[in-house]
């Protein structure tokens, strides 16, 4: 059975700190205790012994031994750690979870409310600072759009919008209620019910070249279902993104698992080819960035020089 990125790192995170605690544990038990077969653990303990601290030289390494049939475990004590946010990280995570939890139309709060309870009680120096910041994500035209979405979103109004087919090179109006605003890959969605459809449609507010909001009550239908709830993927790249062709080592194959993607390829040696489209070629050199060397740019040219620019500008960084 496969098993997703996410649910392997969670797994490695947990991994950690439990065998430190008990080194020369036998394998089967190991593998018991986190239901996985032996030579599951074994690939994640082969994992481990390439992760560690930044710096990547053989005392920055986790060590691992198995040969055994015991497990031990050594210069991992910092991953093992519980971490700790200092005053500047607490305040930008506060900062973060109360931007997000004011994004109109998020369907529970439940999680960052009690996420945002534990992170102050724990940091309460932070919370003064943190409330008295604000985030604004929104840059140019697409700011009083936004604005516009977000007022019929919190007074129930319906929304009148001028938008742009580049398929069909037309604009078209268009009167919708709107659901929810939200921002996916750098780009931000309107997700609403379409009286000319007579669907729920989702529509990219840097298409939208007039907005309105109208007298009118603007609450959805029941049978205006939100992508989210009925189990689909809420961004759906198109063919006016930009075709991105992307090489991933072994530490990043979770790519292909974790965005849509149009095609992948084994290169071998843990290698895959992964074809992808990007809303804006902003978010490319960040994700590059974030893989660390295990990933890059292959087509286009030009954002494959962006990547290197970005990487160039971060190692500069450090010297």
């Amino acid at each position: 059975m496969s098993v997703g990125a996410t649910d392997r790192l969670s797994r490695l995170l947990a991994m950690v700190p439990w065998l430190l605690r008990r080194q020369g544990i036998p394998i089967a038990e190991a593998a018991r205790h986190f239901g996985i077969s032996e030579e599951q653990l074994i690939k994640d303990l082969e994992l481990l012994f390439v992760c560690g601290t930044p710096g990547h030289m053989p005392d920055d390494l986790i060590e691992a031994d198995w040969e055994s049939g015991r497990v031990y475990l050594d210069n991992a004590e910092t991953i093992g750690r519980p971490l700790r946010l200092g005053p500047d990280e607490a305040v930008a995570l506060l900062a973060g979870l109360r931007t997000l939890a004011d994004v109109p139309g998020l369907h529970d709060r439940g999680p960052l409310e009690s996420a945002m309870a534990k992170l102050s009680a724990a940091a309460a120096d932070a919370v003064p600072v943190a409330s008295a910041l604000s985030v604004d994500l929104t840059v140019g035209a697409e700011e009083e759009t936004l604005r516009a979405a977000r007022l019929a979103l919190s007074r129930r109004r319906r929304l009148r919008l001028r938008y742009v087919v580049p398929s069909r090179d037309e604009v078209t109006d268009r009167d919708v209620d709107p659901m929810r605003v939200t921002n996916m890959a750098g780009r931000w969605y309107l997700e609403a019910w379409c009286h000319r459809a007579e669907e729920v449609r989702l529509f990219r507010v840097d298409r939208v070249v007039g907005i309105e909001v109208l007298d009118v009550d603007g609450t959805p239908p029941p049978e205006a279902v939100s992508r989210d709830d009925d189990g689909e993927q809420l961004f759906h790249p198109d063919e006016h993104d930009i075709l991105v062709t992307l090489e991933v080592g072994p530490r990043a194959r979770w790519v292909a698992e974790y965005y849509p993607v149009e095609s992948v390829a084994d290169l071998g040696e843990g290698w895959l080819s992964v074809q992808m489209r990007v809303a804006t070629p902003r978010w490319l050199p960040l994700l590059v960035l974030r893989l660390g060397g295990a990933g890059r740019v292959v087509d286009p040219p030009e954002l494959a020089n962006q990547a290197a620019e970005a990487a160039r500008k971060a190692l500069a960084a450090y010297s």
